[in-house]
């Protein structure tokens, strides 16, 4: 089909606009910085180019959809954090955003310690030569198996979530002739301006043990009479794609007021404090995060101040970013297929993946951005949805954006900020494939998780 064989959609103008999205950009050939990793460029016409590879050479090699990971931004990004904390403090990376051999390797070699929340990613750490005493365990329901190979291994703490998960890691400790180190995770009452599913620190969710109605306290004081397990400090987590420090803030003061209780109480003072992660990236130009230098500066002055003013030592501090290291490494790269101009609403524009490599969209109604990669054009900015090819309304990639009014099948269009939980949470709905994640670095591109395939498929097939 040329690009002129399909009725043009409604244009900026044309259609009603005021809504939660925002104009088109002046040029729709432009990358915005902020939302693209940092080797991410345009050649002399048009192409978009990552670590100086084109894109057009990449689907020819690796097919679409597929994830397209930028190590050098990766590892820029686990610099930037362990440089803003220092030594006297840990980062540790949060395994569920987006984990792989390679990626353990990068953390392993940049220095970062690795959070893992179940059993495949622990055995993934372990494969990859993650030192143990560098993992920790999270998860709200720990099996006994994931517990006795954690334990095993030498894992250098496991967050407790519950009273029968702590018997339960004890008594296995016990048996192994191991002292295990552990963390309580306690829930603070901070509810994250986030979304309802990812917002994890008010007292009505599944996870950690409530500070509100002093069950927290009586954790504590189980785990410091139980044998097998050593209480190295308290965790907290309160939710994902946090902008504003405000809640943080909130959080370590309630957290720092149960420390003084426990040293009142039992004449100790734990040594450790972990804030957990959830700081937001930019999925959009409107989205602003912030650096990580001054997320340390401010959650170091934010501990530091509430530990003085109860008398305390500052424990260490440990912060676990996953999405903020990952997510704006990666873009998930389509060839356009079907399009669809619906007069005065929009045009649909399907692409080859969908909710089966980005359920983000369907799931949390994320936003994201689109662009147009294996050319340049100068039409007119059409307001664009695009969709996957599954069998579902509600398989949206991009809720509402602006693409060029000749986009045509066959083009490839890119969407940024895709290096976090969208390889993760890829599913086989409709037997769709799950990509292949490719990681590019200094002119060079390698498949670090491969695409699957169909004998992948049938041979889970048993029946």
């Amino acid at each position: 089909m040329s690009r002129s064989a399909h009725p043009a959609g409604p244009r900026y103008g044309d259609v009603h606009t005021e809504g939660h999205y925002s104009p088109p950009p002046a040029d729709l050939n432009t990358l915005d910085d902020k939302i693209w990793s940092r080797t991410v460029g345009r050649d002399e016409d048009g192409v978009a180019t990552v670590a100086g590879l084109p894109v057009t050479r990449l689907a020819e090699e690796f097919g679409t959809p597929a994830y397209f990971l930028d190590e050098a931004d990766f590892r820029a990004r686990c610099r930037a954090w362990t440089d803003a904390f220092g030594k006297d403090a840990d980062v540790f990376y949060a395994g569920k955003a987006f984990l792989s051999r390679a990626v353990v390797h990068w953390l392993k070699e940049e220095g970062l310690n690795l959070d893992v929340c179940s059993g495949g990613e622990l055995a993934t750490a372990l494969d990859a030569g993650m030192p143990p005493e560098r993992i920790a365990l999270h998860g709200n329901n720990k099996s006994v198996h994931e517990i006795e190979r954690a334990v095993s291994a030498g894992v250098g703490r496991i967050v407790l979530d519950s009273f029968q998960e702590m018997v339960r890691v004890a008594h296995i400790a016990q048996s192994l002739g191991r002292v295990q180190p552990v963390q309580i995770r306690v829930t603070v009452g901070v509810e994250a301006h986030t979304h309802e599913f990812i917002a994890t620190a008010h007292e009505d969710q599944k996870f950690g043990i409530a500070l509100a109605d002093g069950q927290a306290a009586e954790a504590v004081r189980r785990a410091l009479k139980l044998d097998g397990i050593e209480l190295i400090g308290i965790h907290s987590h309160i939710g994902s794609q946090i902008f504003d420090m405000a809640g943080f803030e909130v959080s370590a003061r309630r957290v720092v007021g149960l420390l003084a209780e426990i040293r009142d109480e039992h004449g100790v003072e734990l040594p450790e404090i972990d804030l957990g992660g959830g700081l937001g990236i930019a999925y959009t130009p409107e989205d602003d995060p912030r650096e990580p230098h001054d997320i340390a500066k401010s959650l170091t002055a934010i501990v530091t101040r509430e530990c003085e003013s109860a008398g305390l030592r500052t424990p260490r501090i440990s912060v676990e970013p996953g999405r903020a290291i990952v997510g704006p490494t990666a873009f998930t790269l389509y060839e356009v297929g079907t399009i669809k101009p619906l007069e005065g609403l929009r045009t649909y524009v399907s692409v080859d993946g969908g909710m089966s490599d980005n359920i983000r969209t369907a799931l949390y109604d994320a936003e994201y951005s689109v662009a147009l990669v294996s050319r340049r054009s100068d039409a007119e900015p059409m307001l664009s949805r695009v969709v996957g090819k599954h069998c579902e309304s509600g398989d949206i990639v991009v809720r509402d954006a602006f693409l060029p009014a000749d986009l045509a099948p066959g083009d490839l269009i890119a969407v940024p900020a895709t290096g976090a939980y969208c390889r993760s949470m890829a599913s086989n709905y409709n037997h769709a494939l799950r990509p292949p994640v490719v990681a590019v670095k200094d002119g060079s591109a390698r498949v670090i998780v491969r695409r699957e395939t169909e004998e992948d498929l049938l041979r889970l097939d048993v029946g």
